[in-house]
């Protein structure tokens, strides 16, 4: 029986930096070995909120900030301004360093005698016998709230006994105060640059928690503490770091968070963080992805095909099999989809007929008498000729097949012949090549056309969709999202195209405009990238803003 999962506990973690000849510097403090969390770690001073930091009148001691505009920022509904507090008050606690004003809008400087006055106000603090709103009302100080900036949320994995929900705050380390750890939680201390941390990591010599190494690594890329505070405050949604458990090729595990390829499936397929499932994709190995879903992967991995194209099984012993995609001619991935059917196969439906996912059925279809559905090939040469379906699809048709219903939805501009398959009961959409992960897909004409591929991409928002199940890669979640993000790179890809041709000031070739088109390209892919050039070009010709000539491109007068 397992045990109940711990609840994350609401936390704040505060980033000092500084600025330095070559960068930013941020403030670390050692962590003892003598506390249960973060045991020998180098950490950013911060901890759990406390009852106290939800004080109703903790706000009239706040500067720039009500609670209002804090939750607003945190994206909750109330409580938010408790996190800046407990930012604060965390970082005063550890290392003696008080973000706050007395009397100015300067920040708080200490003299020695101050500083030695509230070095005993700590120890105080950490005993119980005041909280901070009482130092703070004390010593006529209020919390400078207004000068940390919200940047990054990390929950702990699940299946820890510990778990913390934390928001992390950048702000620029106050100057007239000396740092100085408590002593009991925390040990040591140091200012580092954050890739100099980061070395220290690797060479052993500094003990780094997960999330702190990811939070370095976001750090290092800033010049100076006010292009990291303008970055931080402005605002944008911010992606929730849950980092997840993968086990990779050697058998070891490792965090993986989101914008891993794997990430999504595994949160998915292991919400309890057992540590049970692959962060790479193995040909020939079934990978259980929903009820009776099963992934099967060809082994067929490339440059257009990422670790291989994708072939799917639903359905089980009692109400027979439909396998989605049966993939390339390859005997060995025949023998597999057989062996891997939970019952006999009864149906074969292809998403589209490029050769990497359509020319198996027919062998399939030999060895076990199925039914093939999808659309005839178009009658070109990177097109599966001798695709046959018995059940030509149409759009919006709804299957009755393997005892589920799959609804069939036409989206051309990949491939004319293009559908995707949605698994109403689970929301899961089988996308083919319509949406692929770790790449855009090519749209190459004549068969492919932009104008439908965007049109088709934006018919998707209108199903339930929760998961893409993609024709190569693992599963994506946040379909919308992904949708989003594809379209914005197409409308960033056309304005670059754009900006290609009038930089050429001429009419020019395919093979001149890829250069500036896709200068951000490597030019190993620029014969590829030609392709979905010319469908921008071919898009931009049909809305009257770019003219062909003599193989020759310009823009239209």
């Amino acid at each position: 029986m397992n045990p109940t999962p711990a609840v994350p506990r609401p936390a704040a973690t505060v980033i000092l930096a500084r600025n330095v000849s070559d960068g930013i510097e941020v403030f670390m403090m050692e962590r003892t070995t003598a506390v249960e969390f973060a045991k020998g770690m180098h950490v950013f001073p911060g901890g759990a909120l406390d009852r106290a930091d939800h004080h109703p009148e903790i706000a009239s001691l706040c500067i720039g900030l009500d609670d209002r505009a804090a939750s607003e920022t945190l994206g909750i509904e109330q409580g938010g301004l408790a996190y800046w507090i407990a930012a604060i008050r965390e970082c005063f606690e550890e290392s003696g360093l008080l973000l706050g004003y007395r009397g100015s809008d300067q920040l708080l400087q200490l003299a020695a005698d101050e500083a030695e006055r509230l070095a005993a106000l700590r120890v105080d603090m950490a005993q119980s016998k005041m909280s901070f709103m009482d130092i703070l009302r004390q010593e006529q100080v209020k919390a400078a709230t207004d000068r940390i900036a919200y940047y990054s949320h990390w929950v702990t994995q699940a299946g820890r006994p510990r778990r913390y929900d934390t928001r992390f705050f950048v702000a620029q380390a106050p100057e007239g105060q000396t740092a100085l750890q408590d002593n009991h939680e925390t040990v040591g201390q140091l200012w580092v640059r954050p890739d100099q941390a980061i070395d220290l990591h690797r060479a052993g010599t500094l003990n780094l928690m997960f999330p702190t190494i990811k939070t370095l690594e976001s750090l290092a890329p800033f010049k100076c503490v006010e292009e990291l505070l303008e970055y931080a405050r402005k605002p944008r949604p911010k992606q929730v770091m849950a980092p997840v458990t993968g086990v990779d090729r050697s058998g070891a595990s490792h965090p993986l968070i989101p914008g891993d390829f794997a990430y999504a499936e595994i949160k998915k397929l292991d919400p309890d963080n057992q540590g049970a499932c692959c962060s790479y994709i193995q040909p020939g190995h079934p990978v259980q992805i929903g009820q009776d879903v099963l992934r099967l992967t060809a082994a067929n991995p490339g440059m257009m095909t990422g670790p291989g194209t994708n072939s799917y099984l639903i359905g089980n012993a009692a109400q027979g099999v439909a396998v989605i995609d049966p993939g390339p001619l390859l005997d060995a991935h025949i023998d597999a989809l057989i062996a891997a059917a939970p019952g006999p196969i009864r149906w074969i439906l292809c998403t589209h007929t490029h050769l990497d996912h359509s020319p198996a059925a027919a062998l399939l279809k030999q060895r076990t008498g199925a039914t093939v559905y999808g659309m005839p090939a178009p009658a070109f040469p990177n097109q599966d000729q001798d695709f046959k379906p018995d059940h030509v699809l149409t759009h919006n048709e709804r299957l009755d097949i393997a005892g589920q219903a799959l609804r069939v939805i036409h989206t051309p501009g990949h491939a004319s012949n293009q559908v995707c398959f949605l698994l109403e009961s689970q929301n899961l959409l089988f996308t083919g090549d319509h949406i692929m992960q770790g790449s855009t897909v090519v749209i190459s004409p004549p068969d492919g056309n932009m104008i439908e591929y965007l049109a088709s991409l934006r018919l998707l928002l209108d199903y339930k969709i929760d998961y893409l199940a993609p024709g190569h890669g693992f599963l994506m979640d946040k379909p919308a999202e992904n949708v989003d993000r594809i379209l914005i790179h197409r409308q960033e890809r056309e304005n670059k195209v754009m900006a290609a041709l009038k930089r050429a000031g001429q009419p020019a070739s395919i093979e001149e405009l890829v250069t500036l088109a896709y200068a951000d390209t490597p030019e190993r892919l620029h014969a590829v990238a030609q392709k979905s050039l010319l469908a921008h070009l071919e898009k931009l010709r049909t809305e009257a803003r770019a003219v062909l000539n003599d193989s020759l491109w310009s823009l239209a007068p």
